[in-house]
């Protein structure tokens, strides 16, 4: 009978501890050490008297090459780690940081809009619910609902329907690239970009002066007078509305011809053999078929449009009845400093987008998008 050394057992297990213990203290030094690195050099810039573009052009090869490098040191040091710890800190290091992101910059911002919601304009007095009254029976808010409706009918509808419409008509061109290039070239530019372009296709002058705008140049062409656009209600909100779809038309169309390309052909082929037209191929083959794509698209469209601000506030800056929730916060924060009312605006902003959001997110993971 053999007597196991336990002696030598406990001093091996010992010593597996020591080693475990020595690969986690690394783990945490080594990348707190990087980060400190990246931190004083970030600090260094902030203070330094160079000239502001060699700064700007330094912070952004230090900060790409300092993020790429804190991901290399911390990927590296966790493979020094037992395979099973590996295992279950790979995922953090790597959605980690976008969760940190998203806390802070999303999560306790929303948390600090929805505490101050139930304050008075200087965040000083509790007032209950009265801001959300505010934000449900003041007739600007009711304003802002109205259109932001609009947007969300009009712009979601004009945008994904010229969408599917140019990627039908593109994918059956010789030039489809050249076509689809152009289309989708307003998506390079922002939003407050846009505006600044259009503002001068609706530019108004007095009749008699020469036309700036492109539209009221062509409209005194054929002999009309010239009409201030942004004063014409309601049709001033549809003069803003196909901004955005000129912005998200490239958008929705190249999801969609993504789409269109996975309908098979031999579907398609049937269905004209069947003596089918091309209208009845597309209302039923192509768009049941594309169905989740155009939902999808929709949806994302959807959230723009609730949110929309930069359009409104360059253009009209909400002036003759079109005021959108959006800008309606911005003035209640930043104009007339009543927190308060800025927050629960915001807030009741977040609470419309939250449905929306949580649909697209179902529907991706449905599709296997995560």
């Amino acid at each position: 009978m053999v007597v196991p050394d336990t002696g030598t057992h406990e001093g091996g297990v010992l010593s597996q501890t020591l080693v475990a213990i020595g690969r986690i203290a690394v783990s945490l030094f080594v990348p707190i050490v990087a980060f400190v690195i990246l931190w004083a050099g970030f600090m260094f810039l902030r203070d330094s008297n160079a000239p502001q573009g060699i700064i700007a052009l330094v912070a952004i090869i230090w900060g790409v090459g300092g993020v790429a490098m804190l991901f290399w040191v911390t990927d590296w040091v966790v493979n020094r780690t037992p395979l099973h710890v590996a295992k279950k800190l790979q995922p953090f290091v790597f959605v980690g940081p976008a969760l940190v992101i998203l806390t802070w910059y999303l999560f306790l911002p929303t948390m600090r809009s929805l505490y101050l919601s139930f304050f008075d304009a200087q965040s000083k007095n509790f007032v209950g619910l009265a801001n959300y009254v505010f934000a449900f029976t003041d007739s600007k808010m009711l304003e802002s609902f109205l259109n932001n409706l609009l947007w969300i009918v009009l712009g979601t509808g004009g945008a994904v329907g010229f969408g599917l419409l140019i990627a039908l008509l593109a994918d059956r061109s010789k030039l489809e690239k050249v076509f689809k290039s152009l289309i989708f070239m307003p998506m390079a530019i922002s939003f407050v970009g846009a505006g600044v372009i259009w503002r001068f296709v609706y530019a108004y002058k007095p009749a008699g002066e020469d036309q700036i705008g492109l539209l009221n140049a062509l409209v005194t062409l054929f002999g009309a007078d010239p009409q201030a656009w942004f004063t014409l209600r309601p049709w001033n909100n549809v003069f803003l509305i196909v901004i955005l779809i000129w912005l998200q038309t490239g958008y929705a169309m190249v999801i969609i011809s993504a789409a269109l390309k996975g309908v098979p052909s031999s579907i398609i082929e049937a269905g004209r053999i069947d003596g089918a037209s091309e209208l009845r191929i597309i209302r039923s083959i192509i768009i049941p078929f594309i169905a989740s794509t155009l939902l999808t698209v929709s949806t994302t469209i959807i959230i723009i449009s609730l949110k929309i601000f930069d359009i409104v506030f360059t253009m009209t800056n909400g002036n003759f009845g079109t005021e959108v929730i959006a800008s309606m916060q911005y003035k209640q924060m930043f104009r007339f400093y009543h927190y308060g009312r800025g927050s629960a605006i915001a807030i009741v902003l977040v609470i419309a987008v939250i449905p929306v959001m949580w649909y697209n997110l179902r529907q991706f993971s449905k599709r296997e998008g995560f």
